[in-house]
């Protein structure tokens, strides 16, 4: 799947335009209401992702991650105001979320000080 589409790119066919069917979509956990999860691509680009299989979802996710199945058009549509127009489909690599490091003292010149745990 090609992330970026070009000037010069045909207008996809109809049968095309959701290729994958009705996608897995993964939501916040913990909240009682449906609220679609955002992701990053590698660049730090938000992206929302759909999967094409439970299992997938499981396997990049966790067992017992809360999904909702909508379609390709549908995912966009609820992406884009949260500010996410790309549309990743079966990504296979996730991270932890990067916690900040705590804050270091710094000495009178600006050097980093080092702290005693």
């Amino acid at each position: 799947m090609c992330l970026f589409r070009y000037a010069d790119d045909p207008e996809p066919e109809p049968e095309e335009r959701d290729p994958a069917g009705p996608l897995y979509v993964p939501v916040r956990p913990g909240t009682p209401q449906v609220v679609l999860r955002m992701f990053h691509t590698p660049l730090g680009e938000r992206t929302a992702v759909g999967f094409t299989r439970p299992d997938l979802l499981a396997a990049t996710l966790g067992a017992g991650h809360p999904w909702i199945r909508l379609s390709e058009s549908a995912l966009r549509a609820l992406a884009a105001p949260l500010g996410g127009c790309r549309l990743t489909i079966d990504p296979t690599l996730t991270a932890p979320a990067v916690i900040p490091a705590p804050e270091q003292a710094r000495t009178r010149s600006g050097d980093v000080a080092a702290r005693a745990l």
